[in-house]
């Protein structure tokens, strides 16, 4: 089994705290959707996002599994 690819951090950090020239603190609590609401007005893009295909969904779940923290099976 191959390890999953890592989290592309560094492209969205640059992203947030480069281009959209965010505060430290407005990246850090933003959810992805705010991100990607402010990449798409900077750019002159559409913001508005469709739901993954089922197939897509099921590939990101098998390359980020949710992990079990301390017993607790709702993670």
């Amino acid at each position: 089994m191959s390890a999953a690819p890592s989290f592309p951090w560094a492209e969205l950090m640059s992203l947030g705290l480069g281009r959209l020239r965010l505060a430290p603190e407005a990246f850090w609590s933003m959810t992805p959707r705010e991100l990607n609401a402010a990449a798409c007005g900077k750019m002159g893009l559409p913001a508005s996002l469709s739901p993954p295909a089922r197939r897509d969904l099921q590939n990101l779940m098998q390359r980020y599994p949710d992990t079990i923290i301390c017993g607790d099976h709702h993670a």
